[in-house]
């Protein structure tokens, strides 16, 4: 069968995520037949770079035949059981590995199947412990503007992009927001240390004044990804936690994106010396195999639930798949191949190499900044790039890139005016290069009046 027969039947039955399904109408929908490393193929034989990771999930490529024979093994064992009462030996490795490999103190693993779950396990985690504590009062949580953290209610409330968040908002809580330490916005002649360091005046005070009724502050280490890829210096996570510490709130870190390398250390906040509360993790975890997601804790939160089964301190949230003994293992064998290869090492070039490639489009006349944190660039294109006036969104021209990159066997999916690269860490150098050529030429496209 081909693309037009696999898309009829695609379109005549599916509902797609993040789409308006009209779109279709003149947009091909691409079904894919392989992929192999960082290339996926089509049923018309057509190959795509992936230079999305499909959707910032997949670490080590398409079909990676480590991951894939532990998982064929492990369906030979066990392919789920429940986790309440029962256990297994890959979610008793996956949590025993996690935890010595995340900043030191963080001692408890609570396994979800995505990422917006984590987060909701954060928040309820975070407003539990407080109230088992003695402190009912603490109910609301701080974030950033332009955050992201999923798209079920809880972690809708505490998110600030207004795309995803506005039509739901008669449903949700209300979080108090404070300005991003996003560094576009920065002084001329400010460097991004000062920048953040700066931002983080109405962070204090809303601390200061917010304190005794705020459980959490939830941030997106370093990289703001769904809200355009704005990044932000370490200094203001170092800031963070002292902050928290000293008003008695705890503070989540939502590496589901940042996770697994993508910044350049395994964990973003490595690059503070910061270790958070809770740490929600999901996305590469299992090298973008199967859905599975975790909260990692420390012992002082664990024991506020510790109980008499009366007393009605337990955490009871649960998920049908918690723990899915199949997504652990795949896990297990995504942390294998850390463990075997200088992973981050390799990525530091890989990096270098995607910052050499696009750095001509820093010259762009309308390319207001080409910006950079580890495996993550972005490009952002503006109308006037003398007073980054911005694209009306309604003009889409993010959507022209897209179409002009699919032409030439390249999978960008750019966010509204925002071009990015977020490759798996098996692209090749001359992938990193069609990458940035095809960028250019759909920039170049796409400007155009």
């Amino acid at each position: 069968m081909s693309n037009r027969d696999w898309s009829a039947r695609d379109l005549a039955v599916l509902w797609h995520p993040c789409t308006q399904m009209k779109d279709h109408e003149d947009l091909p929908m691409i079904p894919i037949r392989r992929g192999q490393g960082a290339w996926l193929e089509d049923f018309d034989g057509n190959r795509y770079l992936d230079a999305i990771s499909s959707w910032w999930v997949n670490l080590f490529g398409h079909a990676n035949p480590a991951i894939g024979a532990a998982l064929k093994d492990q369906l030979d064992t066990l392919e789920h059981v429940i986790l309440a009462g029962f256990s297994h030996a890959p979610a008793i490795t996956l949590a025993e590995r996690l935890i010595r490999l995340v900043p030191a103190g963080l001692t408890r693993c609570f396994y979800a199947d995505n990422g917006s779950a984590a987060v909701e396990v954060a928040l309820k985690m975070s407003f539990h412990y407080w109230r088992n504590r003695g402190q009912p009062r603490k109910t609301r949580f701080i974030t950033l503007s332009n955050s992201y953290h999923g798209e079920t209610l809880g972690a809708l409330a505490v998110g600030d992009v207004a795309l995803y968040k506005d039509t739901y908002a008669p449903l949700l809580l209300t979080p108090i927001t404070v300005p991003s330490p996003d560094c576009y916005l920065r002084e001329p002649g400010e460097d991004w240390a000062g920048h953040s360091r700066r931002r983080f005046a109405a962070m204090a005070q809303a601390l200061a004044e917010h304190a005794d009724e705020t459980a959490a502050v939830i941030v997106e280490p370093l990289v703001q990804c769904a809200g355009g890829m704005r990044m932000y210096d370490p200094v203001y996570l170092t800031l963070l936690r002292e902050a928290c510490n000293r008003h008695g709130v705890h503070l989540i870190a939502d590496e589901i994106a940042v996770g697994f390398g993508r910044t350049g250390t395994l964990f973003a906040c490595e690059q503070a010396g910061i270790r958070p509360d809770f740490l929600c993790l999901s996305k590469g975890l299992t090298g973008g195999y199967l859905p599975l997601s975790c909260v990692l804790t420390s012992d002082d939160i664990y024991a506020a639930f510790y109980d008499d089964y009366g007393t009605l301190r337990a955490f009871l949230h649960s998920h049908s798949y918690t723990g899915n003994a199949l997504a652990c293992r795949a896990a297990l064998a995504t942390l294998d191949l850390f463990a075997q290869d200088d992973v981050l090492g390799r990525n530091r070039e890989l990096a270098r190499q995607m910052g050499a490639a696009a750095a001509p489009l820093a010259e762009h006349p309308h390319v207001a900044e080409v910006r950079q944190t580890g495996m993550i660039l972005a490009i952002e294109m503006v109308r006037d790039r003398a007073t980054r006036e911005p694209y009306p969104w309604q003009e889409r021209r993010g959507l022209r890139v897209y179409r002009q990159a699919l032409g030439r066997g390249v999978l960008l999916r750019p966010l509204g005016n925002v071009i990015y690269f977020m490759p798996p860490y098996v692209i090749a150098p001359e992938d990193i290069r069609l990458m940035a050529e095809v960028a250019a030429e759909g920039i170049d496209l796409a400007t155009r009046d």
